[in-house]
């Protein structure tokens, strides 16, 4: 495990990446990454992630109580927790509000995942929450039917939340899927969506779970 300095270095070019791709504006957003079995480092609330640097970040445990630092922890903390709690291969959440993935939120309309072969074995589903109010428990609970098998969620009515084994997976896949979100959006202008033949979408879904099999056994 990377030193606690490094880790803060690593969020904070995180969330510059974040802004510099236009993927956050304002406030908006978090970024956390698990420390050990019982410590989170996460973003503050109320502030800017694209300017942020290492002593504005917050250590929290698993149940949301802080540990350090001299701000607050994200108003969202309750998401992570959740995602931490229930899926001890995560090491990373980002959640941001990319433009087309956080148009598809507002407009309610689901993400299928059978439409680019790469999205299927580098994401896979990506799965449309219910509504829930930032900040509350509702959150978590809208994640509840999706988290065990997906890695991708599109919250209805406001953004983009990925998690992966390391930051960077995390904040790729936020990449991948906003960049997923533009296709999508330019072929139904265009008037059609041609999926992925049901055999070879089963070929590239197991292909993913082999990944992921040979990831966890090389732990």
């Amino acid at each position: 495990m990377a030193s606690l300095l490094v880790m803060k270095k690593e969020l904070v070019r995180i969330g510059n990446q974040l802004y510099a791709r236009g993927m956050i504006a304002g406030t908006d957003g978090n970024i956390s990454v698990r420390l050990d079995d019982n410590r989170i480092l996460i973003t503050p609330s109320g502030l800017p992630k694209g300017c942020l640097n290492a002593d504005d970040l917050v250590i929290i445990d698993q149940n949301g109580e802080h540990l350090q630092g001299i701000r607050q922890a994200s108003s969202e903390y309750l998401m992570h927790t959740f995602v931490y709690r229930n899926r001890p291969d995560v090491m990373a959440c980002v959640h941001s509000h990319p433009l087309y993935v956080t148009a598809f939120a507002v407009a309610g309309i689901h993400l299928a995942v059978d439409i680019l072969p790469e999205v299927v074995v580098s994401i896979g589903g990506m799965p449309l929450t219910d509504y829930a109010p930032p900040g509350t428990d509702a959150v978590p609970k809208s994640l509840a039917p999706h988290i065990e098998d997906n890695n991708a969620f599109v919250l209805r009515n406001h953004g983009l939340l990925t998690v992966g084994r390391s930051l960077d997976e995390a904040y790729n896949r936020q990449e991948v899927v906003e960049h997923y979100a533009q296709v999508v959006h330019l072929a139904r202008q265009l008037g059609h969506l041609d999926r992925i033949p049901t055999e070879d979408f089963q070929r590239l879904e197991k292909m993913r779970q082999k990944l992921d099999k040979a990831w966890h056994e090389n732990q």
